[in-house]
């Protein structure tokens, strides 16, 4: 059998054939804690728990074989239909071969599955702080089957019973309410759900309870228990009360435009330790990373990423879980629309006001990058196998996805788009859909043909450029003004595209304002915008203001030059924010020179008002200097950063969120004898820049650059560990350990990661990001050949999630030179039969250095111009 990575073809195959009528499942976790049958993880193998499931389910061509799936240590034992099958025949590590079935079926599974490490299945974490032991599990797409045998696709829903045996003083969560009997938590049967959303959370977690009441439209009273939880050493920083408030806002958003009452009846948060994503939108159990539970002092951007993740997973409630896509080909149908959603509600319902801004400048950065990869794919992507649907959550699917959808709701308009969500929820409520299913319905509501539509911006990858020309007459007018579309010669699909076209100029105060301002609809490579002829000439000309469609927008001349000297004047935070994506797009694209990039940073994001804007600039201008600019001007680059943060930082207000960015930016570029004596006595208490508070996180944001400085030694971080011996604080101090410059340290870290499965993933992570160091790239020259060496076997040996930690982790992109890129491409020419999951993640990588090398040199070209 093909084992773990099921193909779309065997998945339809098997749908054709079975139809599952529910599932019992009963999970042992007393061997969580204590001393197991099995021990901890060693030499004699995992740490297990006993996992007993029944499947009942229909055959429609009695006689039939299929197969269940299950990844497990040992099945004790299987009966199907009262029989008892030889688990050593039926089951290859994988797959439960299934023979002979009936048109009515039972089987029964009783295996011993192994608690995890990696955060794949049911993830056992011991917190150093005191001990206990919390569990939780996450499936998404296929890991349910590490825990309980099933039939691992999304088109076979069912209702689920689970019943769960804790150690004693546990609390039990799953997706329907619990009770506990005579030792055993049984749970009420779901709604039918796709396997990789049941979930299961156990142990002693610190849990928060509040009520949601609402009265429906027809009176109904409708009453929603809720509940937020995390581990009792992070109980002192929990704001729940915040959490809830997002959670009844959003509730309410949704009730007032979906016409669907929230289906899964209680809904409780868990926000739990070493968590791969940002969160799952488990029906009525929704898990997060606990790392938004904030321990220090954070800006408003933080409170507003966390309002977002929990709107886009309660979203979810409805697209994903009432309604879920066939198979992982239309992920969109889901992940998209929560995307969408959960800004769309941000700003509709919460105090975040200004969530399209952060939309604007942070989504749609990760979808520009995504979709410049060679990896890009239509939204509506081709998704073979399980291992491609796993890279699938990417920024096509999520940010490009809910982009288009932005673009759609103007398109339709909002209520017929509406109208059409609603009609889609009542038609395929607990079924599974596919693209040609929401078609239908917002064809219904808006009158307008959606194949178009969805053949231009579903269909094709790729990302238009749009630049403005613009022609005057002798008076100064504009005689007239024509939008330009470019699409790449790899994907030349040329889109429509409904623009705002801004003018702006400057004041008689030396404000750079908007005067004018006109839409159209950009078809084809050149679009006159007749309405703005006869305007008074612009210094700035901005395509694409307000950000309705999705495209790189390009300056003329003339506005590029007004930006390099108003850009802090434009007074609208939308406007400068799409300014500052376009500048950003330039320089990676190798139009701008990143070192002048960096000047823009220096010299206006001081005056940036959007917090979330001006920490993008942080990693940008990061980025640049690590990535794009000309080797020689680095340490100029480094120097000029560190003292501009400096300044700014002394300048800010004190106490102010913008002082805490500006602090925090300073830590990443402080390299000086000067400015890590400031750091280090900022930690001490010898040095104080006024209202800033250095409270604990903080101390390992500037530790970790005294580390890689050579400056903080094994001691010292021992020592602050002992200040923080919590789980954050361990997993700080595991990077800061890294990132000390010796070669003994690096080889250690590697052997560690590369060499070991010892570490979870969560010290796997952040062994990685010490590891990687920006200052020591000759110290890391070694590694580049021996990763070409390596991950072909990582691959095939390790879990997928640490895999894809791995090779894209420690690809050697600081070793940018051509012999790096010459190297990637021999790998990539002598494995071509390599996992296709693989190739891909090697494919993005090389295409992020080929860029940089790019960028470099246009970097150099300008300085050596400007030299002469």
């Amino acid at each position: 059998m093909p084992g773990e990575n099921l193909s779309r073809d065997e998945a339809r195959e098997r749908a054709a054939l079975l139809s599952v009528e529910g599932y019992e499942v009963f999970l042992d976790l007393r061997s969580a804690v204590g001393e197991s049958a099995a021990g901890e993880d060693s030499a004699d193998g995992p740490r297990t728990f006993r996992s007993v499931t029944t499947i009942r389910f229909r055959c429609a061509e009695p006689g039939a074989s299929s197969f269940a799936d299950l990844i497990a240590p040992a099945v004790t034992a299987v009966s199907l239909n009262g029989k008892d099958l030889d688990p050593g025949e039926v089951f290859d590590g994988s797959r439960i071969r299934l023979e002979d079935l009936a048109a009515d079926n039972e089987l029964v599974v009783d295996a011993q599955c192994a608690y995890s490490r990696t955060g794949e299945g049911l993830h056992r974490f011991v917190d150093p702080e005191d001990g206990e032991v919390y569990l939780y599990t996450q499936y998404e797409p296929a890991d349910s089957r590490r825990v309980f045998a099933n039939f691992e696709q999304p088109d076979l829903k069912a209702p689920f019973r689970f019943e769960v045996r804790a150690p004693e003083g546990w609390t039990v969560w799953s997706n329907g309410v619990g009770e506990l009997h005579d030792g055993v938590w049984r749970f009420a049967e779901t709604k039918p759900i796709s396997t990789y959303i049941t979930c299961v959370v156990a142990g002693p977690y610190h849990y928060v309870t509040d009520t949601y009441e609402r009265v429906l439209a027809d009176g109904t009273r409708l009453e929603i228990p809720l509940g937020a939880l995390c581990r009792k050493g992070l109980a002192k920083h929990f704001d729940a009360d915040d959490v809830f408030l997002v959670t009844k806002q959003g509730l309410d958003f949704f009730h007032d435009h979906f016409d669907y009452p929230y289906p899964f009846g209680k809904y409780d948060q868990a926000f739990v330790p070493e968590y791969n994503l940002g969160a799952m939108e488990n029906p009525g159990l929704v898990t997060f990373r606990e790392e938004y539970i904030f321990r220090g002092k954070v800006t408003q951007a933080s409170y507003e990423g966390r309002a977002n993740v929990v709107l886009h997973e309660m979203a979810h409630m409805w697209f994903g879980d009432l309604v879920t896509m066939e198979w992982w080909d239309d992920l969109w149908l889901k992940e998209s629309f929560a995307d969408f959603m959960g800004a769309f509600a941000l700003v509709g319902a919460t105090r975040f006001k200004d969530g399209w801004i952060t939309f604007a400048n942070r989504r749609k950065a990760w979808a520009y990058r995504a979709d410049q990869l060679p990896s890009t794919h239509p939204i509506t992507a081709d998704i073979r196998d399980l291992q491609d649907a796993k890279l699938n959550f990417d920024g096509i699917t999520y940010a490009k996805g809910a982009s288009v959808l932005k673009q759609l709701v103007a398109y339709v308009g909002q209520d017929a788009f509406l109208e059409g969500a609603r009609r889609y929820f009542k038609r395929h409520a607990y079924g599974n859909t596919r693209l040609g299913d929401l078609l239908a319905v917002l064809e219904e509501t808006s009158g307008r043909d959606m194949g178009a539509w969805a053949r231009a911006w579903l269909q094709t990858a790729g990302v238009n450029s749009l630049t403005p020309q613009v022609l005057l007459g002798p008076e100064g007018r504009i005689t007239e003004l024509a939008v330009l579309q470019e699409a790449p010669e790899t994907h030349p699909e040329l889109r429509p595209h409904r623009v705002a076209v801004g003018l702006y100029r400057r004041t008689d105060e030396g404000a750079l304002e908007r005067y004018a301002r006109a839409e159209a609809d950009v078809d084809g490579p050149r679009t006159v915008v007749a309405e703005l002829a006869g305007a008074d000439a612009p210094e700035l000309v901005l395509v694409n203001d307000d950000d309705l469609t999705y495209c790189k927008t390009r300056f003329d001349d003339t506005s590029l030059a007004t930006l390099r000297e108003h850009l802090g004047a434009l007074t609208d935070p939308l406007a400068r924010a799409l300014c500052w994506s376009v500048l950003w797009n330039l320089t990676r694209d190798a139009l701008l020179p990143a070192r002048d990039f960096i000047d823009l940073v220096l010299r206006f994001a001081g005056r940036e008002s959007d917090i979330g804007v001006l920490q993008m600039l942080h990693a940008w201008a990061g980025s640049a200097l690590v990535h794009y600019v000309a080797p020689e001007w680095r340490e100029t680059g480094e120097r000029m950063l560190a003292k501009g943060a400096l300044r700014e930082l002394r300048q800010a207000e004190p106490g102010s969120e913008h002082q805490l960015a500006w602090a925090r930016f300073f830590a990443t570029v402080a390299s000086a004898p000067a400015d890590l004596e400031l750091l280090q006595g900022l930690l001490a208490g010898t040095a104080e820049i006024a209202g800033l508070d250095v409270d604990q996180e903080l101390r390992w944001a500037f530790l970790e650059p005294l580390a890689a400085h050579g400056v903080a030694d094994e001691k010292v971080l021992a020592d602050e560990l002992a200040r923080d011996d919590t789980a954050s604080g361990k997993r700080h101090q595991v990077r800061c350990l890294a990132a000390r410059p010796s070669a003994a340290v690096k080889a250690q870290a590697w052997a560690q990661v590369v060499e070991s499965d010892a570490l979870s993933n969560a010290l796997v992570e952040a062994t990685i990001a010490g590891f990687v160091q920006s200052s020591q790239r000759e110290l890391l020259a070694p590694y580049a050949p021996k990763y070409f060496a390596a991950i072909e076997r990582v691959w095939a040996e390790r879990s997928i999630q640490i895999g894809m930690d791995i090779v894209r982790g420690l690809f050697p992109s600081l070793q940018d030179f051509q012999e790096t890129l010459d190297a990637t491409d021999a790998w990539l020419a002598a494995h071509e039969g390599a996992a296709p999951a693989l190739r891909r993640l090697v494919l993005e990588a090389r295409d992020d250095l080929a860029r940089a090398l790019r960028a470099q040199a246009c970097d150099a070209a300008a300085a050596g111009a400007a030299d002469r």
